[in-house]
């Protein structure tokens, strides 16, 4: 399925249930709910938080289902705002490739980042 199918579908999904009656702002407090349920998940994969369930697949299987819950959420607030999504995610990949227009440097920034991070620790006192 393409990008705008999706949005077409989502949208009259949503007409056929009145649910495009929701307004933009609820709409965005349901994805910001969705976004921390991701957050959750991610915890758990990466053991910051106990594990539930403790099966490492089925917490990926979780987090498939609420990055869809995400998803949905955002392409709403896309549709509700008159936006389309395949066009803007198109523009997304080009603003991206003018801002990191080299591959080879990836590593270097990546490097950058970690330098970044654990300076903040220790000036935190965290490390």
């Amino acid at each position: 399925m393409h990008i705008r199918e999706y949005q077409a579908w989502l949208e009259a999904w949503d007409r056929q249930r009145t649910w495009e009656q929701v307004t933009l702002g609820h709409t965005l407090l349901h994805a910001l709910e969705e976004l921390g349920e991701i957050s959750k998940l991610v915890q758990m994969i990466e053991g910051y938080r106990e594990p539930n369930p403790q099966d490492k697949e089925q917490l990926r299987h979780d987090l498939a289902l609420e990055l869809s819950d995400l998803q949905v959420m955002i392409f709403k607030i896309a549709y509700l705002s008159g936006i389309d999504m395949e066009e803007a995610m198109v523009r997304g990949q080009q603003k991206a490739d003018q801002r990191f227009p080299d591959p080879a440097t990836g590593a270097e920034d990546r490097d950058a980042y970690w330098r970044r991070f654990r300076a903040y620790l220790r000036e935190a006192g965290l490390e």
